[in-house]
């Protein structure tokens, strides 16, 4: 069995708008929640932050408010995370190949804060973002997680480690 995964808020936010939309793939859902139940599946309050920014009535918006448990998301707060984010930081301010856009950017999203609890905790990130180690205009998630020795994959493979089937319903 691997480390439980970390959930960024593209995981979410690409399933909802796309291929796992509520009305047509309620069994991703359940299964997230499912995962969440047998220690599987996480994330961390700054991507529950930013997920609760959508409009109130939003899909995503009332799943996370009323069906995904609080306890889904984990305390990014204790002082050894918010270290490791500091050294995250530092790394992405002090590099030269990217753009301050990108740097300012990357300060304000939940992805260093992310990367920082996994370096703590071991667990792997999941995001729908590619590497692209060339990038000068995007820090991305996948490249931290290379830099810093943090396992990441994507939301398939994400599903198919924890053996999850979305079957076809029979229709009422």
């Amino acid at each position: 069995m691997t480390a439980p995964f970390l959930l960024d808020s593209d995981v979410f936010i690409a399933a909802k708008n796309a291929y796992y939309a509520f009305d047509i793939c309620p069994g991703f859902w359940k299964s997230i929640i499912r995962a969440h139940a047998a220690g599987r599946a996480h994330s961390i309050d700054r991507v529950r932050s930013e997920l609760l920014t959508g409009r109130k009535e939003e899909d995503l918006v009332q799943w996370v408010k009323k069906d995904l448990p609080e306890a889904f998301f984990l305390d990014s707060g204790p002082s050894e995370v918010s270290d490791a984010y500091a050294e995250v930081m530092l790394w992405a301010q002090r590099n030269p190949q990217y753009f301050d856009r990108a740097k300012a950017k990357f300060a304000t999203e939940a992805d260093g804060w992310l990367v920082a609890y996994s370096m703590v905790n071991g667990t792997e990130v999941v995001t729908n973002e590619q590497p692209r180690p060339d990038s000068r205009n995007r820090i991305l998630l996948p490249d931290v997680c290379a830099h810093f020795n943090v396992s990441y994959g994507d939301t398939f493979s994400m599903l198919r480690e924890l053996e999850t089937r979305l079957d076809l319903a029979d229709s009422p």
